[in-house]
């Protein structure tokens, strides 16, 4: 396993900041090995002409955009989060709003691609929330009570066909199936 490569996608696909003790323990490997992918990543990526930085604080690291360009995305991201929704945004908020709660991995199981940026766009927007499932030991979204307003309902169950697509046990297995091959893979 290439440490450096493996920590970088971790990086990417992630929408918070991730602890060098718990990427350690999940890559069956020691804190010392992360740290040193973490350097080798910040020497890549950490450029005057690069617009990507890796930052690290008290043993959290994140993939961020430049300080410089902050202005830029602030204003690009002002604008995504004004303006209509995507159609993937649009298939993304209807899966949590039919499925939910799940986790960004069964999101992803379910669409078939990286849902961070929209499904960061939808927090922003108040349309979706983000938990912590004790169960999982992992975050959830679920629809907001803002958003259940908006479309004039008190609950989702209240939504058309709701019982027969939250519990389709046919896709219930396909994504459960899909995330212990991705966790094998990534282990392996």
């Amino acid at each position: 396993m290439n440490i450096t490569s493996t920590l970088e996608s971790l990086l990417l696909i992630s929408a918070k900041s991730l602890s060098i003790k718990k990427i350690a323990e999940f890559l069956g490997q020691n804190t010392e090995d992360i740290s040193e992918a973490v350097k080798v990543l910040q020497e890549k990526y950490n450029q005057q002409d690069s617009g990507i930085q890796i930052l690290e604080n008290q043993g959290e690291i994140q993939l961020m955009t430049n300080p410089e360009n902050a202005q830029l995305v602030k204003d690009f991201l002002k604008d995504d989060a004004t303006g209509e929704l995507s159609r993937p945004s649009l298939e993304t908020l209807t899966i949590v709003t039919y499925r939910g709660p799940l986790t960004k991995l069964e999101l992803e199981q379910i669409r078939g691609v990286n849902c961070t940026l929209i499904l960061r766009n939808l927090l922003m927007r108040g349309l979706i929330k983000e938990e912590e499932d004790p169960a999982r030991g992992q975050l959830v979204y679920t629809p907001t009570m803002d958003f259940l307003k908006f479309l004039g309902i008190n609950n989702v169950n209240e939504l058309p066909e709701y019982d027969k697509l939250h519990s389709h046990d046919l896709l219930q297995k396909l994504i459960e199936e899909q995330i212990l091959e991705e966790k094998a893979a990534i282990i392996n």
